[in-house]
């Protein structure tokens, strides 16, 4: 008895032991208002698989961020909370507040984010689970009030839903950068209003998509069917459609991630690897990118030109089909029988479809009762009976499908897909002969000259008739002349920019180009403006002028500047654009006092914003663009000093199939030309990659290529090759920004700075390769080559001139000055 009573409080005491142990192992993945963490503590789910905490983008800043990782060595965010309200320091913490809401606070215990529960429990705790979803408790009954998977980030993981209703629809957004996690242009999900299936959106407008959802796997991506792994699951909640997903595979998770340049990735992690891998990506080939060819037009990424027409079909508008720029579509070369009279039989010979196999299907598809066509045949019939049905597809998991009036963003893939019937004329059908593909519309590669002498013309007969009716002073021409159609642009008075000018004066020029003077000017409405005014005594004129019109005008992206207007008055040749308040990047190189304005983040957001630039010049936008003169003081800076690459004067159009062109005149700028065209005319995507690899190693260092000589008379780019075969590349960094925690980065920058200089164009990467190396999507780089005139050493503007003159070419160098 008197053991019994002595062992009492041992066996208390060990209770009470093992009740706190219990308590501390449960709260390692909680937090509350007693148990918060500060930078940079951080909780972990149960089975140590996520854990949040405290993170810098890349370790490349000072900005603070609280995120959901991957519970590995390496940085994975999948979720973010203050992704638009950085911590500016490491005195951040998170804490469940007096009301009961999740909250993140600084220093100075200003909220920067709160999870914003309608209903807050003020007795309530935040626990990550092992899904990785981060929920908001109700302690006295464990019922969820809130969870961070109903307002993602950039990633969707297992048993995570995408979808709702009109009123609440769960979106991906991606980060703004790779090391800005704020909200970027693009978003990932389903459109309530529409057939089940995945979009990608830029801003508003689709940038990709999945094709219908036929219950099993989506008939828009290629390869679903066949042994997937990922089991993608429909769920109807209480009128809401969700899509969910989970992974057949207990040594591994699968997840998507939604890039910053509106890319789906999807990666598996295996246990105990410290890095996931990418295992597939939505944007495979230009053809995945929404409505490539427009309306009536299939897009095949086997075939050259990518885009052809419908059988049936011819491009709506021939000139700029042939240019590459197929989003105008095509349109029909007979009216339908059946839209003439409401009858599908016309003397006899009645409209009738073609099939085409192995197709994603068109967007805007109306689905047609089960009852009422439940087969094949059915719907076709359905179909020839209704007028405005222009083409119809059934699958089994989803039936019966039938487009009305235009129909947009077919791609023909080698297997999987759906068939598709177009209605045609009984004539075209006639010509088929049992053909199942369509008709091949070949786009012819651009020639540039004889269509810009005609865009000329009309260009300056547009502005002078506005004001002057007085074209025929400029000695053109305009009989019998095919009037392109260009976009229309406002057109400014002479009087009204001498006033928004000070009459030219002096003190407003902002600096002078190769065109001739630029002037900073203020409307009466108070809108700043930059006006390019064109010399007389300029060697480039007109041509090059209405280039820059042209392109500039039918370009929207903010790295590129901003064409406003034009003037062509008073023998006047003018082009009227958005001010850009921080001059060209050119001002904040070479030593300036405004090198110290750029921080080493910054340089990276500006280099990034160039290749993004680029990256829409020559794979994004209505015409494939090759600038020819990119240089530091053709990139602008606005008030925020996003970069905006300008001057478009010497730009080239290539034809979709067009992957190099020649020229019996060089023009451009020395220290920013690849060899291949300063020596043999030739020019192509990777000219501007050198040119941008260039620019990189200045932004980089500080230094102009043109004019930096070290010791041993190397150019900046013989500098930068020696400092890497010296292992010492990371001295090339401008001397004020040094700092070890981001040395990595700094060397991987070079690294890529080196691959795009290199002497042979076709060891160069292409822009997109660029972005995804610098952005680390691509982690082992190839070791660089001898880059180009290295061997040369550091030639004079003279001495250039003169190797150049000796070639076949002859070379005009511009030497224009920062705006």
């Amino acid at each position: 008895m008197l053991k019994l009573t002595l062992l009492k409080p041992l066996l208390l005491l060990f209770a009470l032991f093992f009740l706190q142990s219990c308590s501390l192992c449960t709260a390692a993945d909680t937090i509350s208002i007693a148990h918060p963490i500060k930078d940079p503590e951080e909780i972990v789910s149960s089975g140590q698989t996520f854990k949040l905490g405290f993170f810098s983008p890349g370790n490349i800043s000072d900005n603070r961020y609280v995120g959901v990782m991957m519970n590995i060595p390496s940085q994975t965010v999948i979720w973010v909370a203050n992704r638009d309200r950085p911590l500016r320091d490491s005195s951040g913490f998170v804490t469940v507040s007096e009301d009961g809401n999740l909250v993140v606070m600084n220093g100075q215990k200003q909220i920067l984010w709160s999870s914003n529960v309608s209903f807050p429990i003020a007795n309530s705790s935040a626990q990550l689970l092992d899904s990785g979803d981060l929920v908001l408790r109700e302690n006295s009954n464990g019922r969820i009030l809130w969870g961070s998977f109903q307002i993602p980030t950039d990633s969707f993981l297992q048993d995570m839903r995408l979808g709702g209703n009109t009123n609440n629809n769960i979106k991906l957004t991606s980060w703004r950068s790779p090391t800005d996690p704020s909200v970027g242009n693009f978003s990932f999900g389903i459109d309530p209003l529409r057939m089940p299936e995945f979009f990608i959106w830029n801003g508003s407008k689709p940038y990709w998509r999945s094709g219908p959802w036929n219950g099993n796997v989506y008939i828009g991506v290629p390869g679903m069917s066949s042994g997937y792994q990922n089991r993608f699951e429909l769920v109807n909640d209480k009128g809401s459609v969700f899509f969910t997903h989970s992974f057949f595979n207990d040594s591994a998770s699968m997840y998507y991630v939604l890039s910053s340049s509106g890319i789906l990735l999807e990666n598996i992690l295996y246990k105990g690897s410290a890095n996931s891998k990418i295992t597939w990506t939505s944007l495979r080939s230009e053809c995945d990118v929404y409505g490539k060819c427009g309306p009536f037009g299939i897009c095949d990424p086997q075939h050259k030109p990518i885009c052809t027409c419908l059988r049936g079909f011819e491009p709506t508008d021939k000139e700029e089909w042939d240019k590459g720029n197929w989003t105008g579509g095509c349109s029909r070369k007979a009216m339908l029988q059946c839209n003439m009279n409401n009858s599908s039989v016309h003397n006899g010979k009645p409209d009738g479809f073609l099939k085409f196999d192995n197709v994603k299907v068109p967007d805007f598809a109306d689905l047609v009762e089960f009852l009422k066509a439940n087969t094949e045949e059915q719907c076709g019939n359905l179909c020839m009976q209704n007028c405005s049905c222009v083409a119809y597809s059934y699958n089994r998991g989803i039936g019966c499908m039938h487009w009305s009036n235009g129909i947009i963003d077919i791609q023909q893939f080698s297997f999987d897909g759906a068939d598709l019937y177009i209605r045609l004329t009984f004539s075209e059908l006639d010509h088929v002969k049992g053909k199942r593909k369509q008709k091949a519309v070949v786009a012819s590669i651009v020639s540039i000259g004889s269509v810009f002498i005609a865009i000329s013309a009309y260009f300056v007969w547009k502005c002078l008739t506005k004001y002057r009716g007085k074209a025929s002073r400029m000695g053109v021409l305009l009989d019998n002349i095919d009037q392109p159609k260009i976009e229309e642009l406002p057109l400014y008075s002479f009087e009204t920019l001498t006033k928004a000018t000070g009459n030219f004066d002096l003190k407003n020029k902002l600096g002078e180009g190769g065109f001739g003077p630029v002037y900073k000017g203020r409307l009466l409405n108070g809108q700043e403006i930059a006006v390019k005014r064109l010399s007389s005594s300029s060697t480039q004129g007109i041509k090059e002028l209405t280039n820059e019109v042209v392109l500039i005008s039918k370009l929207q992206h903010r790295n590129l500047v901003r064409l406003l207007g034009c003037c062509f008055e008073r023998e006047e040749k003018m082009l009227i654009y958005e001010y850009v308040p921080n001059k060209s990047l050119d001002v904040y190189l070479s030593g300036s006092q405004k090198s110290e304005l750029l921080d080493w983040r910054q340089r990276a957001f500006i280099i990034e914003g160039i290749g993004r630039g680029l990256l829409y010049l020559h794979r994004d936008s209505r015409l494939k663009i090759i600038h020819r003169d990119l240089k530091a003081s053709n990139v602008l800076l606005d008030n925020e000093l996003n970069p905006r690459i300008s001057d478009f004067g010497l730009a080239r159009i290539f034809g979709s199939n067009q992957d190099q062109a020649n020229t019996n005149k060089v023009v451009g700028t020395y220290g920013y030309m690849a060899p291949e065209y300063a020596m043999g005319g030739k020019f192509s995507e990777k000219s501007d990659v050198y040119s941008f690899g260039v620019l990189l190693l200045e932004i980089v260092s500080g230094k102009r290529n043109s004019i930096y000589k070290d010791e041993n008379d190397l150019s900046l780019i013989g500098y930068a090759w020696k400092l890497w075969n010296d292992n010492g590349a990371i001295k090339l960094l401008y001397a004020p920004l040094s700092d070890p925690s981001m040395e990595m980065e700094v060397m991987r920058y070079i690294h890529v700075g080196l691959l795009c200089v290199q002497e042979m164009a076709k060891d160069r990467p292409n822009i997109p390769t660029v972005l995804s190396m610098l952005n680390s999507e691509i982690s082992e780089l190839p070791p660089p080559k001898l880059p180009a005139y290295t061997a040369r050493l550091c030639l004079s503007n003279n001495e250039f001139s003169q190797l150049s003159l000796d070639s076949v070419n002859d070379v005009t160098i511009t030497s224009v000055q920062g705006r």
